[in-house]
């Protein structure tokens, strides 16, 4: 089955050299690309807590914006996902907009257009036509620069103004795992025609030059870590993404749109939850493992203190051996480095001898599910133990991990030094 992770013998025989152009933009066909990133600063503006983008006056509750970067080997579920998004449709009080990529070689449903279309989705019951009009169309375009992405969300938000911003990335991912030198960076939304992708890194560049959304959520594998998350900090009120990889068919959109509808003044935190139990009853219903959480951007912070302070009560005590054998039985998930935070403090918890360390351990186990992580669900029992967040935990330490935002303001780049 195919599934939203960026399996990497595949990708490098199919994109050769992709890496090499990370963080530039040199696909220019007609034009059309050139012309949208020469709008944008090449350096979004550093920030801290930004303010949200919405806007109070609009007629509008939401505008729920979705990247759908099928120029890949997803592209049948792309056209899927968006006729998923037109049995909801549009209306008076919500917004869904959709930009949807396409490339040779995969499907040739719809009619095999390539490029990109744009997209104000109204509803219809064709579910295998995509009926809704083409607001824009773009007859080349780079999906995995984050400055393209940044057009076609500033192009949304400006001609569907709404009170509240959902943006959804649609496409592989990969979280952060540098593991495979070969691969080169990771990250999310893959470009196959381009070579492209968006770094973590990146990601926060894209965010910081729109301002900023209500909800960050990313239907794409592996991508909720807290070195993702924390890369968002001041960015978004809560980011919805899945610890484990995803099914190819991903989200479920008729189902997470359909109550927005029926419910459309509910608040970020009640629409992240219902993002999250519309993709885990879908999977649960197939008996098919998923994971899938909503973090509360704001908690960030605090828990940098807490992972800092349960950190240094393990090396001072010199529990390495507790540390190691808990890191061993970590619920861990595609990449074996990334492993459940809360699970590896519980079993630090239930094994050390040290009353700080299982002190430390409880305030952040408390933290994790009071504070942090607004909403998990799993299915499956080989997820049982998955709380809703992975850390990156190697057997050797990368030295680009200390570039993230995570590692400069945590010590957690320290800890994994120690515990390797």
């Amino acid at each position: 089955m195919v599934n939203k992770l960026f399996a990497a013998v595949v990708c490098l025989v199919m994109v050769s050299g992709a890496f090499a152009l990370e963080g530039s933009v040199s696909f220019d066909r007609k034009g059309s690309v050139a012309r949208i990133v020469k709008q944008i600063s090449a350096a979004a503006p550093e920030a801290g807590i930004i303010p949200l983008p919405g806007n109070p006056k609009a007629a509008k509750e939401w505008t729920v914006m979705v990247f759908v970067n099928a120029k890949n080997n997803l592209e049948s579920y792309g056209l899927k996902d968006v006729n998923e998004m037109e049995m909801a449709g549009s209306d008076d009080n919500v917004n869904i907009v959709a930009e949807l990529g396409r490339i040779n070689g995969y499907s040739t449903s719809d009619g095999d257009w390539k490029g990109s279309r744009r997209y104000l989705v109204q509803k219809d019951n064709n579910p295998s036509v995509i009926t809704s009009p083409v607001v824009m169309e773009i007859p080349a375009s780079d999906m995995g620069s984050w400055q393209y992405m940044v057009d076609f969300t500033r192009w949304a938000m400006t001609n569907y103004p709404a009170k509240k911003y959902a943006l959804v990335v649609w496409n592989h991912g990969s979280g952060w795992n540098k593991d495979r030198p070969m691969i080169g960076a990771r990250g999310i939304s893959y470009d196959d025609e381009t070579g492209n992708h968006i770094t973590t890194a990146q990601l926060r560049q894209a965010l910081a030059a729109i301002g900023g959304v209500n909800i960050l959520s990313m239907d794409a594998c592996l991508m909720q870590m807290i070195e993702v998350a924390y890369e968002m900090k001041g960015l978004a009120e809560y980011i919805v993404a899945s610890e484990e990889t995803e099914p190819g068919d991903g989200y479920t959109y008729d189902t997470f749109l359909g109550p927005l509808a029926q419910n459309p003044a509910m608040g970020s935190a009640e629409l992240s939850r219902v993002m999250v139990d519309a993709y885990t009853d879908h999977y649960q219903s197939i008996n098919q493992g998923a994971t899938q959480s909503s973090i509360k951007v704001a908690a960030l912070e605090q828990f940098a203190a807490l992972v800092d302070g349960f950190a240094a009560a393990l090396m001072n005590a010199g529990d390495l051996t507790v540390a190691k054998n808990a890191k061993a039985k970590t619920q861990a998930f595609y990449y074996s480095n990334n492993k459940d935070m809360y699970h590896f403090a519980k079993l630090v918890s239930e094994a050390t001898a040290n009353a700080e360390v299982a002190g430390k351990a409880a305030e952040l186990m408390a933290f994790i599910k009071g504070s942090l992580v607004h909403h998990n669900r799993t299915t499956g029992a080989k997820y049982a133990d998955s709380y809703g967040v992975a850390a990156y935990m190697p057997s050797s330490y990368t030295a680009s991990y200390d570039a993230l935002l995570w590692a400069q303001d945590s010590k957690w780049d320290d800890f994994t030094k120690w515990l390797k």
